[in-house]
């Protein structure tokens, strides 16, 4: 807007000093014209002297003389010529340049040279020319003086404008640039209080304009998209954290007390075997109570590792390979993990995430892929934490990014338990021959 108006106002400058240009043109066009019209004037009235003087020589010779003759033919035809040119200049009236043109066609030698008539003529068109032209210069000088006058006028007024303008149009740059800026800077200071809220944790989306009419509408309405999206991955994240903090209790519980009682329990059916008559029974029964506890162990460490809350991320990724491969048939397994890596000090919700997605896809490597080699590595990618799980199985149809729609649940899952941590996962070709490679990228601040 202040661009615009201080333009507008530069365009009207410009239209007053065109309009100024244009008047002193038609002064300066004015005082040629007059200048035009004296000088033929004063070459009429040289060639009317000149044919005077020829005519009086003549009516004094007593022969003709052919030059004096020919000089007359050519003082007319000078004559003529600034006569005509007077009449160009539209300067006199039209009685005074009809008797001019009329005494000097009487003049004209084709039309007979009588010298008693051309002295008369002369006598009469001379004064004529002389009288013009004392009116012809008078108007020159009062019009240099007029013009000189005006001309001093129009630049102390041009300059007077100018200064005018581009004062006041420096002023209104000046005044709606500040009132614009103000403007911006408070849309800029609502978007940035917003950003404030949302990084104190309040997550309370700015107001979205119905309409983006420039930048910052389209920032309000990225970010209130952003914070729109930043709620659900917190609910989804506080959702999942929620999920694994019931798993912990419930994990604690079950040690706490159900293996408790089962192993009083133990206790009891161990004094029962010692006794003759009810030794075998017992030890039936003490075989059957010890699976059961060894299964709720399992269903323990399933809830929640209690290795990963003990020895950390990398120990519990191996005692989840030593376990899920220790049937007979399964892939030999290999774990690397750099000291970078496993000395990383990870949230507890983003250490049990990611077990979980190791679980799945180590889960996915042992139910689908048919592998003979499984290989998970930790390693750092500059900021990035990368979580590899590698197999040589039969692998399947994968894009860089696995849409959900194509994968099952196990996939499904990954993925969402991915974003919920702000990370990504990926699968790609393996560098064995055949099989897959999924990675885990997760960004560290």
């Amino acid at each position: 807007m202040a661009p615009a108006a201080v333009l507008c106002l530069m365009t009207l400058l410009l239209c007053f000093l065109q309009f100024t240009y244009w008047v002193m043109s038609v002064k300066r066009q004015q005082a040629k014209t007059l200048k035009t019209a004296f000088i033929a004037l004063a070459e009429a009235d040289m060639a009317a002297q000149r044919m005077q003087n020829v005519v009086l020589f003549l009516s004094q010779s007593s022969e003709p003389d052919p030059k004096a003759l020919e000089q007359i033919a050519n003082m007319y035809q000078h004559l003529d010529v600034a006569i005509d040119t007077l009449q160009g200049t539209e300067l006199l009236g039209v009685p005074s340049m009809s008797l001019l043109q009329q005494r000097v066609a009487d003049l004209n030698p084709e039309l007979g040279m009588r010298l008693e008539s051309f002295d008369a003529t002369l006598d009469l068109l001379r004064p004529n020319i002389k009288e013009q032209l004392g009116a012809l210069n008078q108007r020159r000088e009062n019009l240099s003086n007029v013009h000189s006058q005006d001309i001093d006028a129009l630049i102390a007024e041009t300059t007077f404008v100018t200064i005018v303008v581009l004062g006041f149009a420096i002023l209104v740059g000046i005044l709606l640039s500040l009132g614009f800026a103000r403007h911006i800077l408070r849309r800029i200071q609502v978007l940035s209080d917003s950003a404030a809220r949302i990084t104190a944790g309040e997550f309370v989306p700015p107001p979205a304009p119905d309409v983006v009419r420039d930048e910052l509408d389209g920032l309000a309405v990225s970010i209130n998209q952003m914070t729109e999206q930043l709620i659900r991955v917190v609910a989804a994240e506080k959702l999942l954290e929620g999920a694994e903090e019931e798993r912990r209790r419930i994990a604690m519980d079950i040690h706490d007390q159900t293996l408790a009682d089962l192993s009083a329990v133990r206790r009891g059916l161990e004094s029962l075997r010692q006794q003759t008559s009810c030794g075998d029974e017992a030890a039936s029964l003490e075989v059957d109570l010890q699976r059961a506890m060894t299964n709720l162990r399992v269903v323990m460490d399933n809830l929640h590792p209690q290795t990963l809350d003990i020895l950390g991320l990398p120990a519990a990724i191996q005692s989840l390979l030593e376990k899920s491969c220790e049937p007979s048939g399964s892939p030999t397994y290999h774990l690397l993990a750099n000291d970078d890596a496993a000395d990383l000090e990870l949230p507890r919700l983003t250490q049990v995430t990611i077990y979980r997605i190791v679980a799945e896809a180590i889960n996915n490597v042992l139910r689908h892929a048919h592998a003979s080699k499984l290989e998970v590595a930790m390693t750092l990618r500059g900021r990035t934490l990368v979580v590899a799980v590698e197999d040589n199985g039969r692998g399947f149809d994968h894009v860089p990014q696995l849409p959900t729609a194509s994968g099952g649940r196990g996939l499904h899952n990954i993925q969402e338990r991915a974003r919920a941590i702000g990370a990504q996962s990926i699968w790609r070709k393996s560098r064995f021959s055949s099989g897959t490679r999924f990675e885990f990228l997760l960004p560290l601040l």
